[in-house]
């Protein structure tokens, strides 16, 4: 299994490159099994998960062929050819529910694993299944699967989520481009990646309303059909690139960087001393001084982003005073305290609340990832820290960041990884 090692205490210098953003790309890629017509995409990342898509989707029966070096995938679905989507591939990773909606509503009937991925809580998929209830899905759970039908097709419905779920969001605003008649979604998700999503779907000959909104309205048409799209930014690993040269001291400059894609995380790390400076090319962060401690709290689009509290966090242990920071989108999402803590950091945690008391410095220790978000916060660590840290169970980082060795390298970071 590999290992990251990192040794600490170089300011970081340069630029590093931001790719496209694996949560877009992740639901862009079950929308082709919504047309007969191809769907291209674009500054594709090169990441595990997106290796775990396109065995998915091969498994159903499309052709995925991957160009210029995996940064453009070109998906095929003439036909469906099988409708179940096994476990032994969908427990690998939570987005593989995305394909309930697609096969639903262009076939009219899906058999789906309950999904898997990083264990940071619960995350049920009970918004996805009355969602698509309330379009006139015909749903079964057993034996792990979602057994669901629709053999007159999805019928246009007014839904409200109980919660402004992402997935949900996404299953069901694919579900409801191919359903007879209008559908409103309220009170849903409104991140970025959604508005892709939505733009995406458009350039199929979908017809969206309101993304970006808490209403989305969507005019169901009996066919889509093939396009060409280029995948957001990753808004995520953007922000954890932001945050290298104010936990380490430097100057870096994001390429493909856009403010507006982290805006409230861009607040919070400018209350705790960087600056931040657009430029024709993205963005460049530094640090005008020392760290200062902020109070962070996760909340859906547009609040501070749950994938950026783990990275944050890191850098909080090395403010001059006190932070805390309030988990309210995933209730065991703190994992990574305990392996901060090995390096000195000074934290308690209650419930969904964690207290940051800043120390003057963190020293190099062995510790080990508990999933994405977690494994690149050690990292951040590592980089600030005094001596050597070994990050062990990287295999979370491969999930979610392409090449982050080669990237923080670029900077000046001393940093390898080695395979046993």
């Amino acid at each position: 299994m590999d290992r990251i090692i990192v040794n600490g205490g170089t300011p970081l210098n340069g630029q590093i490159p931001i790719s496209g953003a694996k949560n877009a790309c992740l639901t862009l890629m079950p929308a082709a099994l919504l047309s007969e017509e191809p769907l291209t995409l674009t500054n594709a990342p090169r990441l595990s998960d997106i290796r775990t898509m396109t065995e998915l989707l091969e498994s159903l029966g499309c052709e995925v062929a991957a160009l210029q070096d995996g940064r453009v995938l070109v998906i095929g679905t003439e036909k469906i050819s099988n409708h179940t989507a096994d476990y032994d591939i969908v427990r690998k990773m939570r987005a593989s529910i995305l394909v309930l909606g697609p096969m639903l509503a262009r076939d009219g009937h899906a058999v789906v694993s309950l999904p898997g991925g990083c264990a940071i809580g619960a995350r049920p998929v009970d918004i996805h299944l009355s969602g698509l209830e309330a379009l006139g899905a015909d749903l079964d759970l057993r034996d792990g699967y979602v057994h669901a039908k629709a053999p007159k097709g999805l019928i246009g419905a007014t839904y409200e989520l109980p919660f402004a779920s992402v997935g949900a969001t996404e299953n069901l605003l694919m579900a409801a481009t191919l359903a007879k008649g209008t559908t409103v979604l309220k009170n849903v998700a409104r991140e970025p990646e959604i508005v892709d999503l939505a733009e995406c779907l458009r350039a199929m000959g979908a017809q969206i309303e309101g993304e970006g909104t808490p209403t989305m309205t969507v005019e169901g048409v009996d066919r889509l059909h093939g396009a060409t799209h280029q995948v957001v930014t990753d808004r995520i690993e953007l922000g954890t690139y932001m945050i290298a040269p104010v936990i380490t001291g430097g100057e870096v400059e994001l390429l493909g960087g856009r403010r507006d894609l982290v805006g409230a995380f861009s607040d919070k790390l400018e209350a705790a001393g960087a600056v931040i400076t657009e430029t024709p090319n993205g963005l460049v962060v530094s640090r005008k001084n020392g760290i200062k401690p902020v109070d962070v709290t996760t909340e859906v689009h547009p609040g501070f982003p749950t994938d950026l509290q783990a990275q944050m966090m890191a850098l909080l242990c090395f403010a001059d005073g006190t932070s805390v920071l309030e988990e309210k989108i995933f209730e065991n999402r703190f994992m990574h305290a305990p392996e901060l803590m090995r390096m000195g950091a000074d934290i308690e945690v209650h419930g969904g609340h964690a207290t940051v008391n800043g120390v003057k410095s963190l020293k190099g220790a062995p510790v080990m990832a508990t999933d994405l978000r977690a494994s690149i916060s050690l990292i951040l660590a590592g980089l600030a820290a005094e001596g050597e840290t070994v990050v062990s169970r990287v295999y979370h980082l491969d999930r979610g960041y392409e090449h982050v060795v080669r990237k923080l390298s670029a900077c000046g970071a001393k940093i390898e990884r080695i395979s046993e």
